[in-house]
């Protein structure tokens, strides 16, 4: 019954949360672009925006609830080869580079994993320390449902 009473009343010890529920909300609500003409053939086009917007928080999130781990990784990988080095190099520069070019989609980046730096940082300081993948399962689904949530009401 306490751990039930503490996971409710969690919004309230850490109300970094409730800014990272406000923050998804407001990118579902920027999420949902105007719906294509049926003339025009592109009927799929907002379930597969959705999608890739969907799979773009996941990652952001992800990057920002387990740095140390997907860092270790990164670098092990690169320490390997030479060639992988390059090549996940120019991968991490191309993808900034693309990121720079669409500077709405940096600022979407930047507000999200601020967020979710900021949930994180308020659950440490509460002592709410999970495993990673745990934390990082938990805030995906807050950010998403949140997401969904946000682009209903825009529907």
């Amino acid at each position: 019954m306490s751990s039930l009473l503490r996971l409710v009343s969690l919004p309230l010890r850490a109300p970094m949360l409730l800014v990272l529920v406000a923050v998804s909300l407001y990118e579902g609500l920027r999420w949902t672009g105007p719906t294509p003409s049926p003339e025009a053939g592109l009927i799929g086009l907002p379930v597969v925006m959705w999608s890739v917007d969907c799979l773009h928080a996941v990652v952001v999130v992800l990057v920002c609830t387990m740095p140390d781990l997907l860092l270790q990784r990164v670098s092990n990988l690169m320490a390997a080869s030479r060639v992988m080095s390059l090549v996940i190099t120019l991968l991490i520069v191309t993808v900034g580079g693309l990121y720079l070019l669409h500077l709405n989609v940096l600022s979407n980046v930047l507000i999200l994993a601020s967020a979710v730096l900021l949930a994180r940082l308020d659950l440490a300081r509460i002592r709410v320390n999970p495993p990673p993948v745990r934390q990082a399962l938990a805030l995906v689904v807050v950010v998403l449902v949140s997401a969904s949530i946000g682009r209903l009401v825009a529907a």
